[in-house]
């Protein structure tokens, strides 16, 4: 009978169980155990397995956590994260170790006492461990210690001076990572605690982890905390904080200026414009400029966030005044407008010619109001009740009149002796100018917490929003002469024209101009015409090309393009990239990389120390999510990490990043995109993996891009000539075929 031979290898491998995890534990003194982990079982029935392994009595007080340098513990609620290949460390409890550190950082040696809050420090990075430590009125006594240790260690600081600075340092280090979890409310810290936390300020300057977190604790104190608020202030002045600017650690003047943001920002209303004179009298701005943003080194994202929030900040004083109607009765203010009237037209004359009759003048008055382009010529005063801009425009243009008055003088003389009805009206251009500059600048809106678009020509100016007023009204007036703009409707002219403005300033200042010389000179280069060749250039993309046969022949090359795009963003997820991970309460850049393996079948990912200057390979990220795994891809509102409590994952910058992929059961991994831009690949990408539609819009830019350059491709043979809309009608039939050739 014939012989069957059964190939080698025949046996066909079965896939390991969902719920089995293969780990190694660690124990000192004995060598590492190999164990496959139950996720069905009790974690207590495994840590008991374990300890029975080593013959270990009282397996209660024993845990599992993390061989790693977080430390962190396993728990019921994070043990579903564990991979195959973890390595693991048998050690005491959470309660345990709490206790045992509790009573060693009152221990009365100073190296034993140094080695707890060393530990102790690092531990409280573990939420588990950080909630057994608060639940021993841990946060007290390290309260305590900064309170009074301090003063009972005076004569060791002489003799031990190092040690008494590590000291402080872990003690402030342990207590701001114990409050980073939420636990403990801000609330419930003396004006001692504070008093101290805002002396190390000053004492301490040349102590950099002291400083640092010294100012951290100050910054969450006054975010988290209205009467803490009020405390910080009345202990930290201005002049404490500024000499921390002008050193040369980055990350030291990121955390005094985040400080800084946090008193404005808490401020209350009447008290802001106070704080803003006091940050103009000690040069704040002028400060930044030199030893931040002018300084020899890269800005990175934080301090930029911080610059952005400053910035934000000090425009939003201008709300007041955007937001207030002028009173026709209010002599003072009605007293601007003649001195705006002055400027132009008395400029060389006596400005209180009192000749002639009261009606000579007050036709006189009429006549010149016209001229400076106001719609009530009578009143003036009623062209400002609208709000916004409100007294805001009527500032701008007194500014303008006095600060540069000849080209003031200029423009509206300019205007009023045209005859052609193509004058610009200086007064209610000067109002719509003022509008929309607040819209761009987002004058009252609060600062994002994840934007970090700040603008250094605004550092360069004490009166910035004036400054780049004068130089938009005099590009405005520009703009309107070249597009020769008719005053007989203005408000047909005033919205094509400002659309232009506004075209020109956002390209100007996508730009980042480093001074608002620089913005001039951009926006000279931004001609109207140049802007209509722009504007031509991009229409190409859409207007031209509308044929019938044109859209049949894109609808036959689209599934070609959609591929390609599919292929780019595929690669991009390939590349990788570094996600930051957002504390609401304590901004502290912390990182995470994600990647798709080349045979896009595994997502790679892991947590980073600092963000990489390039790829991260995909064998160093020790996580891993099959593709075949996942079963959605939720954004914004829906994602898991967005229903949590806090007032930064409502925030709609935030909402509007956030992707979240659903695997197994429950098993979920949550992004926050770095920008608008990777929030469109990768969830572009991850669409494309699970075979869906890309809707992003950055995947219908690149698709009108890339079907518009294809079609002129195809059509470059066709130059010059004129596609018709419809195909050539069909001729009529021969009279007979007699010049038909029969093959056959």
């Amino acid at each position: 009978c014939p012989v069957v031979l059964a190939p080698k290898n025949s046996s066909v491998a079965m896939p390991p169980p969902a719920d089995i995890v293969k780990v190694a534990i660690e124990w000192p003194g004995a060598f590492p155990k190999l164990m496959e982990i139950d996720q069905k079982k009790p974690l207590s029935s495994i840590i008991k397995e374990v300890c029975d392994g080593w013959s270990l009595a009282n397996h209660d007080q024993f845990a599992l956590q993390l061989a790693d340098n977080s430390n962190f513990y396993i728990t019921e609620k994070n043990r579903n994260d564990l991979k195959n290949g973890t390595i693991l460390r048998l050690t005491t409890s959470p309660a345990q170790n709490a206790q045992q550190l509790h009573e060693r950082i009152q221990s009365s040696s100073m190296d034993a006492k140094l080695e707890a809050l060393k530990d102790l420090a690092n531990y409280s990075r573990d939420v588990t461990f950080a909630q057994e430590f608060i639940n021993l009125d841990g946060i007290s006594l390290l309260t305590q210690m900064v309170e009074s240790g301090t003063e009972r260690y005076q004569k060791l600081q002489k003799i031990m001076k190092p040690c008494f600075g590590d000291m402080l340092s872990f003690t402030l280090t342990a207590f701001v990572e114990l409050m980073d979890h939420g636990i403990v409310s801000w609330d419930t810290f003396s004006v001692a605690f504070i008093k101290k936390i805002a002396s190390y300020v000053n004492k301490f300057a040349s102590d950099i982890s002291i400083l640092q977190r010294s100012l951290a604790i100050l910054e969450s104190m006054v975010l988290n905390s209205h009467d803490l608020y009020q405390k910080v202030a009345q202990e930290i002045t201005i002049g404490q904080l500024i000499p921390h600017l002008q050193g040369t650690d980055q990350e030291i003047q990121t955390y005094t200026i985040a400080v800084i943001n946090a008193l404005f920002l808490k401020a209350p209303d009447d008290k802001r414009q106070e704080m803003a004179n006091i940050l103009a009298q000690k040069q704040l701005r002028s400060i930044i400029l030199t030893h931040v943003i002018r300084a020899q080194r890269a800005i990175n994202n934080e301090m930029a966030h911080q610059l952005y929030v400053l910035q934000v900040l000090t425009f939003n004083l201008l709300e007041d005044r955007m937001m207030t109607k002028m009173d026709p009765q209010d002599q003072a203010q009605r007293d601007i407008i003649f001195e705006l009237r002055r400027i132009a037209f008395d400029a060389e004359s006596e400005p209180n010619n009192s000749s002639g009759s009261m009606e000579k003048r007050k036709s006189m008055y009429t006549r010149d109001y016209k001229k400076l382009g106001f719609i009530n010529h009578v009143n003036p005063a009623m062209d400002f009740t609208q709000t916004p801009p409100g007294m805001l425009a009527l500032d701008n243009m007194l500014y303008f009149a006095k600060h540069h008055q000849d080209a003031y003088i200029r423009i509206v003389l300019e205007n009023s002796s045209r005859e052609d009805k193509h004058e610009c009206p200086f007064g209610r251009s000067s109002i719509e100018l003022t509008k929309m500059l607040c819209e761009i600048l987002k004058v009252g809106e609060l600062p994002s917490e994840t934007c970090n678009d700040f603008h250094p020509m605004f550092f360069t100016h004490d009166r910035s929003f004036e400054e780049f007023f004068c130089i938009c009204i005099q590009l405005l007036n520009k703009t309107w002469k070249e597009m020769r703009a008719t005053s007989e409707d203005f408000n047909k002219a005033r919205k094509r024209v400002m659309q232009v403005v506004k075209e020109q300033i956002m390209r100007a200042l996508t730009t980042k101009p480093s001074s608002l010389d620089q913005f001039k000179s951009k926006l000279q280069n931004l001609s109207y015409t140049e802007i209509l060749k722009i504007r031509q250039s991009e229409r190409m993309n859409q207007e031209d090309f509308q044929s019938r046969p044109i859209l049949e022949l894109k609808e036959k090359i689209q599934p070609e393009i959609l591929e390609l795009i599919k292929q780019q963003r595929l690669n991009r997820l390939v590349e990788g990239t570094c996600f930051r991970k957002l504390n609401s309460r304590r901004r502290q850049d912390k990182f995470w990389y994600c990647r798709l393996s080349p045979n896009h079948k595994v997502l790679h990912y892991g947590d980073l120390e600092e963000s990489p200057q390039g790829e991260v390979p995909h064998d160093s990220l020790q996580d891993k999510l099959p593709v075949a795994d996942i079963k959605a891809v939720v954004t914004g509102k829906d994602c898991p990490h967005m229903k949590e409590k806090g007032a930064l994952k409502q925030n709609k910058e935030v909402l509007e990043l956030a992707f979240s992929i659903l695997y197994d059961s429950s098993g979920q991994l949550n992004f926050i995109a770095p920008d608008k831009h990777e929030y469109c690949v990768w969830t572009d990408g991850l669409n494309a993996l699970l075979g869906k539609d890309m809707l992003s819009d950055l995947t219908r830019n690149d698709l009108d891009t890339l079907l518009s350059m294809e079609i002129k491709l195809r059509l470059l043979d066709l130059e010059n000539i004129q596609i018709p809309d419809a195909p050539p009608p069909i001729p009529k039939e021969p009279s007979n075929y007699d010049f038909v050739y029969d093959c056959n």
